[in-house]
Protein backbone atom coordinates (compact mmCIF):
# COMPACT_ATOMS: atom_id res chain seq x y z
CA UNK A 1 0.00 0.00 0.00
CA UNK A 2 1.50 3.40 -0.95
CA UNK A 3 2.36 5.78 1.89
CA UNK A 4 0.42 9.04 1.73
CA UNK A 5 2.69 12.05 1.60
CA UNK A 6 1.86 15.03 3.80
CA UNK A 7 0.62 18.09 1.92
CA UNK A 8 0.50 20.64 4.74
CA UNK A 9 2.98 21.84 7.37
CA UNK A 10 0.89 21.25 10.49
CA UNK A 11 3.34 23.04 12.78
CA UNK A 12 3.09 26.10 10.57
CA UNK A 13 -0.72 25.86 10.61
CA UNK A 14 -0.64 25.82 14.42
CA UNK A 15 1.71 28.82 14.66
CA UNK A 16 -0.47 30.84 12.29
CA UNK A 17 -3.60 30.01 14.23
CA UNK A 18 -1.80 31.07 17.41
CA UNK A 19 -1.00 34.46 15.86
CA UNK A 20 -4.50 34.78 14.42
CA UNK A 21 -6.08 34.85 17.89
CA UNK A 22 -5.32 38.58 18.01
CA UNK A 23 -6.91 39.28 14.62
CA UNK A 24 -9.56 36.62 13.92
CA UNK A 25 -12.42 38.77 15.22
CA UNK A 26 -11.87 41.15 12.28
CA UNK A 27 -13.04 38.40 9.92
CA UNK A 28 -15.89 37.26 12.17
CA UNK A 29 -18.58 38.25 9.62
CA UNK A 30 -17.23 35.71 7.09
CA UNK A 31 -16.78 32.98 9.70
CA UNK A 32 -20.26 33.70 11.09
CA UNK A 33 -21.86 33.46 7.64
CA UNK A 34 -20.24 30.04 7.15
CA UNK A 35 -21.23 28.84 10.63
CA UNK A 36 -24.85 29.94 10.23
CA UNK A 37 -25.18 28.14 6.90
CA UNK A 38 -23.86 24.98 8.53
CA UNK A 39 -25.85 25.15 11.76
CA UNK A 40 -29.06 25.80 9.83
CA UNK A 41 -28.90 22.05 9.10
CA UNK A 42 -29.78 21.43 12.76
CA UNK A 43 -33.24 22.82 12.04
CA UNK A 44 -33.85 19.85 9.74
CA UNK A 45 -33.78 17.32 12.60
CA UNK A 46 -35.89 16.80 15.71
CA UNK A 47 -32.93 15.19 17.48
CA UNK A 48 -31.93 17.03 20.66
CA UNK A 49 -28.23 17.26 21.46
CA UNK A 50 -26.57 17.56 24.88
CA UNK A 51 -22.82 17.02 24.27
CA UNK A 52 -21.25 18.91 21.37
CA UNK A 53 -17.72 19.19 20.03
CA UNK A 54 -16.76 22.37 18.20
CA UNK A 55 -13.72 21.60 16.02
CA UNK A 56 -11.86 24.74 15.03
CA UNK A 57 -14.79 27.14 15.36
CA UNK A 58 -12.64 30.21 16.10
CA UNK A 59 -15.19 31.85 18.39
CA UNK A 60 -18.30 31.69 16.19
CA UNK A 61 -19.57 28.10 16.59
CA UNK A 62 -19.55 27.34 20.34
CA UNK A 63 -21.64 30.40 21.31
CA UNK A 64 -24.23 29.47 18.68
CA UNK A 65 -24.41 25.89 19.94
CA UNK A 66 -24.91 27.16 23.50
CA UNK A 67 -27.61 29.55 22.26
CA UNK A 68 -29.45 26.53 20.84
CA UNK A 69 -29.67 25.08 24.34
CA UNK A 70 -26.82 22.55 24.16
CA UNK A 71 -25.57 22.44 27.77
CA UNK A 72 -22.08 20.97 27.23
CA UNK A 73 -19.82 22.29 24.44
CA UNK A 74 -16.12 21.48 24.04
CA UNK A 75 -14.03 23.69 21.74
CA UNK A 76 -10.99 21.91 20.31
CA UNK A 77 -8.32 23.55 18.20
CA UNK A 78 -4.80 22.80 17.02
CA UNK A 79 -3.79 26.07 18.70
CA UNK A 80 -4.22 26.18 22.51
CA UNK A 81 -4.78 29.95 22.40
CA UNK A 82 -7.45 29.61 19.70
CA UNK A 83 -9.15 26.85 21.71
CA UNK A 84 -9.39 29.25 24.66
CA UNK A 85 -10.78 31.93 22.34
CA UNK A 86 -13.41 29.64 20.82
CA UNK A 87 -16.04 29.93 23.54
CA UNK A 88 -16.54 26.38 24.82
CA UNK A 89 -14.59 24.23 27.26
CA UNK A 90 -11.12 24.58 25.65
CA UNK A 91 -9.07 21.58 24.57
CA UNK A 92 -5.87 21.79 22.53
CA UNK A 93 -6.18 18.91 20.06
CA UNK A 94 -4.86 17.82 16.69
CA UNK A 95 -7.71 16.82 14.36
CA UNK A 96 -5.55 13.93 13.18
CA UNK A 97 -5.12 12.58 16.77
CA UNK A 98 -8.31 13.41 18.67
CA UNK A 99 -7.96 12.80 22.44
CA UNK A 100 -11.60 11.87 23.08
CA UNK A 101 -13.02 8.53 24.19
CA UNK A 102 -15.45 6.68 21.92
CA UNK A 103 -19.05 7.96 22.06
CA UNK A 104 -18.08 11.16 23.90
CA UNK A 105 -20.39 13.45 21.92
CA UNK A 106 -23.75 13.37 20.19
CA UNK A 107 -22.89 16.31 17.90
CA UNK A 108 -19.61 17.30 16.21
CA UNK A 109 -19.39 20.54 14.20
CA UNK A 110 -16.37 21.50 12.10
CA UNK A 111 -17.01 24.84 10.39
CA UNK A 112 -14.34 25.70 7.79
CA UNK A 113 -11.67 23.91 9.82
CA UNK A 114 -10.67 20.60 8.21
CA UNK A 115 -9.01 21.83 5.02
CA UNK A 116 -5.50 21.92 6.56
CA UNK A 117 -5.66 18.25 7.64
CA UNK A 118 -3.25 15.87 5.92
CA UNK A 119 -5.15 12.66 6.70
CA UNK A 120 -8.77 13.72 6.20
CA UNK A 121 -10.11 10.13 5.95
CA UNK A 122 -8.38 9.29 9.23
CA UNK A 123 -9.69 12.45 10.92
CA UNK A 124 -13.25 11.63 9.81
CA UNK A 125 -12.88 8.10 11.18
CA UNK A 126 -11.81 9.48 14.57
CA UNK A 127 -14.72 11.93 14.57
CA UNK A 128 -17.16 9.10 13.87
CA UNK A 129 -15.70 7.08 16.74
CA UNK A 130 -16.10 10.07 19.08
CA UNK A 131 -19.82 10.19 18.26
CA UNK A 132 -22.41 8.26 20.22
CA UNK A 133 -24.76 6.06 18.15
CA UNK A 134 -27.19 8.27 16.20
CA UNK A 135 -24.89 11.25 16.78
CA UNK A 136 -24.61 13.90 14.06
CA UNK A 137 -21.54 15.22 12.26
CA UNK A 138 -21.74 18.57 10.46
CA UNK A 139 -18.78 20.01 8.56
CA UNK A 140 -18.01 22.61 5.96
CA UNK A 141 -14.74 23.13 4.14
CA UNK A 142 -13.63 25.12 1.12
CA UNK A 143 -14.08 23.19 -2.09
CA UNK A 144 -12.54 23.25 -5.53
CA UNK A 145 -13.05 26.69 -7.07
CA UNK A 146 -12.37 28.59 -3.84
CA UNK A 147 -9.81 31.38 -4.38
CA UNK A 148 -9.43 30.30 -8.01
CA UNK A 149 -8.95 33.86 -9.35
CA UNK A 150 -6.18 34.43 -6.79
CA UNK A 151 -4.57 31.07 -7.59
CA UNK A 152 -4.49 31.92 -11.29
CA UNK A 153 -3.22 35.48 -10.79
CA UNK A 154 -0.37 34.39 -8.50
CA UNK A 155 0.67 31.56 -10.83
CA UNK A 156 0.79 33.86 -13.87
CA UNK A 157 2.68 36.58 -12.00
CA UNK A 158 5.28 34.18 -10.56
CA UNK A 159 5.79 32.49 -13.91
CA UNK A 160 6.50 35.91 -15.41
CA UNK A 161 8.89 36.97 -12.66
CA UNK A 162 10.69 33.68 -11.96
CA UNK A 163 10.02 31.47 -14.93
CA UNK A 164 8.27 28.95 -12.66
CA UNK A 165 5.66 28.80 -9.95
CA UNK A 166 5.15 27.64 -6.39
CA UNK A 167 1.85 26.47 -4.84
CA UNK A 168 0.68 29.58 -2.99
CA UNK A 169 -2.98 28.62 -2.52
CA UNK A 170 -4.05 25.41 -0.76
CA UNK A 171 -5.48 22.56 -2.85
CA UNK A 172 -9.19 22.01 -2.18
CA UNK A 173 -11.29 18.84 -2.51
CA UNK A 174 -14.04 18.20 -5.06
CA UNK A 175 -17.67 17.68 -4.13
CA UNK A 176 -17.80 14.24 -5.73
CA UNK A 177 -15.18 12.99 -3.28
CA UNK A 178 -16.87 14.31 -0.13
CA UNK A 179 -19.73 11.81 0.28
CA UNK A 180 -17.31 8.97 -0.47
CA UNK A 181 -15.06 10.11 2.38
CA UNK A 182 -18.02 10.02 4.77
CA UNK A 183 -18.94 6.51 3.70
CA UNK A 184 -15.35 5.36 3.98
CA UNK A 185 -15.26 6.65 7.58
CA UNK A 186 -18.37 4.62 8.45
CA UNK A 187 -20.99 7.38 8.61
CA UNK A 188 -24.61 6.48 7.92
CA UNK A 189 -26.90 8.54 5.66
CA UNK A 190 -24.01 10.62 4.26
CA UNK A 191 -24.88 13.78 2.33
CA UNK A 192 -22.55 16.25 0.63
CA UNK A 193 -23.58 19.41 -1.20
CA UNK A 194 -22.08 22.78 -2.08
CA UNK A 195 -22.99 26.40 -1.39
CA UNK A 196 -21.50 29.59 -2.76
CA UNK A 197 -20.73 32.25 -0.15
CA UNK A 198 -20.75 35.69 -1.80
CA UNK A 199 -17.66 37.73 -0.95
CA UNK A 200 -16.30 40.93 -2.46
CA UNK A 201 -13.28 43.09 -1.67
CA UNK A 202 -12.53 46.61 -2.78
CA UNK A 203 -8.86 45.72 -3.17
CA UNK A 204 -6.60 42.70 -3.18
CA UNK A 205 -4.91 44.13 -0.08
CA UNK A 206 -8.12 43.59 1.88
CA UNK A 207 -8.28 39.97 0.72
CA UNK A 208 -4.65 39.28 1.68
CA UNK A 209 -5.21 40.94 5.08
CA UNK A 210 -8.28 38.83 5.87
CA UNK A 211 -6.55 35.58 4.92
CA UNK A 212 -3.73 36.35 7.36
CA UNK A 213 -6.16 37.53 10.06
CA UNK A 214 -8.04 34.23 9.91
CA UNK A 215 -4.84 32.17 10.05
CA UNK A 216 -5.37 31.03 6.46
CA UNK A 217 -2.01 31.96 4.94
CA UNK A 218 -0.31 29.34 2.78
CA UNK A 219 0.95 26.24 4.65
CA UNK A 220 1.61 23.89 1.72
CA UNK A 221 4.83 21.96 2.34
CA UNK A 222 5.86 22.17 -1.32
CA UNK A 223 5.67 25.96 -1.34
CA UNK A 224 8.86 27.87 -2.10
CA UNK A 225 10.00 29.31 1.25
CA UNK A 226 12.34 31.84 -0.31
CA UNK A 227 11.16 35.45 -0.04
CA UNK A 228 8.75 36.00 -2.93
CA UNK A 229 9.69 38.42 -5.70
CA UNK A 230 9.03 41.96 -4.52
CA UNK A 231 6.58 42.63 -7.34
CA UNK A 232 4.69 39.32 -7.04
CA UNK A 233 1.63 40.33 -5.05
CA UNK A 234 1.28 43.72 -6.69
CA UNK A 235 1.41 42.11 -10.15
CA UNK A 236 -1.09 39.45 -9.14
CA UNK A 237 -3.41 42.02 -7.59
CA UNK A 238 -3.40 44.06 -10.79
CA UNK A 239 -4.71 41.09 -12.80
CA UNK A 240 -7.47 39.97 -10.42
CA UNK A 241 -10.83 40.33 -12.19
CA UNK A 242 -12.99 43.19 -10.91
CA UNK A 243 -16.77 42.94 -10.74
CA UNK A 244 -19.38 45.59 -9.94
CA UNK A 245 -18.81 45.04 -6.20
CA UNK A 246 -15.05 44.62 -6.40
CA UNK A 247 -12.84 41.54 -6.37
CA UNK A 248 -14.78 38.30 -5.86
CA UNK A 249 -12.25 35.72 -4.54
CA UNK A 250 -14.70 32.81 -4.59
CA UNK A 251 -15.69 30.77 -1.55
CA UNK A 252 -17.36 27.47 -2.43
CA UNK A 253 -18.33 25.60 0.72
CA UNK A 254 -18.67 21.83 0.70
CA UNK A 255 -21.20 20.92 3.40
CA UNK A 256 -20.97 17.39 4.83
CA UNK A 257 -23.60 15.65 6.94
CA UNK A 258 -23.32 12.17 8.40
CA UNK A 259 -24.68 10.15 11.31
CA UNK A 260 -23.04 7.63 13.59
CA UNK A 261 -24.79 4.33 12.79
CA UNK A 262 -27.76 3.28 14.92
CA UNK A 263 -30.35 0.53 14.57
CA UNK A 264 -33.22 3.05 14.46
CA UNK A 265 -31.96 4.71 11.28
CA UNK A 266 -33.59 4.13 7.92
CA UNK A 267 -31.79 1.48 5.87
CA UNK A 268 -32.03 0.58 2.17
CA UNK A 269 -34.05 -2.53 1.36
CA UNK A 270 -32.14 -5.74 0.60
CA UNK A 271 -32.03 -6.72 -3.08
CA UNK A 272 -34.86 -9.17 -3.85
CA UNK A 273 -36.87 -8.25 -0.74
CA UNK A 274 -39.70 -6.44 -2.60
CA UNK A 275 -43.20 -7.88 -2.06
CA UNK A 276 -44.88 -6.12 -5.02
CA UNK A 277 -43.92 -5.94 -8.68
CA UNK A 278 -43.09 -2.52 -10.17
CA UNK A 279 -45.29 -3.35 -13.20
CA UNK A 280 -48.30 -3.85 -10.92
CA UNK A 281 -47.66 -0.59 -9.10
CA UNK A 282 -47.44 1.35 -12.38
CA UNK A 283 -50.38 -0.46 -13.97
CA UNK A 284 -48.29 -1.63 -16.93
CA UNK A 285 -48.00 -4.99 -18.71
CA UNK A 286 -44.68 -6.80 -18.25
CA UNK A 287 -43.29 -8.39 -21.48
CA UNK A 288 -40.29 -10.46 -22.30
CA UNK A 289 -37.42 -8.94 -24.22
CA UNK A 290 -38.35 -8.66 -27.93
CA UNK A 291 -42.04 -9.49 -27.36
CA UNK A 292 -44.51 -7.36 -29.38
CA UNK A 293 -47.59 -5.71 -27.79
CA UNK A 294 -49.83 -8.31 -29.50
CA UNK A 295 -47.95 -11.06 -27.62
CA UNK A 296 -46.07 -12.44 -30.67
Amino acid sequence: MPVLKDVFDRRLVRRRRERAVATVDTVAPVLEACAERLLDRLDDTTRRFTRALDLGGRGVVAPRLAARGIPFVVSADLSPAMARHAGGLPVAADEEFLPFAPESFDLVVASVSLHWVNDLPGALLQIRRALAPDGLFLASLPGLGTLQPLRTALAEAETTLRGGLSPRVSPFPELRDAAGLLQRAGFALPVADAEEVPLAYRSALGLFRDLRAAGEANAVLAADRRPPPRALFAMAAATLPQGPDGIAPGLRLLVLTGWAPHESQQKPARPGSATHRLADALGTVERKAGERPDGR
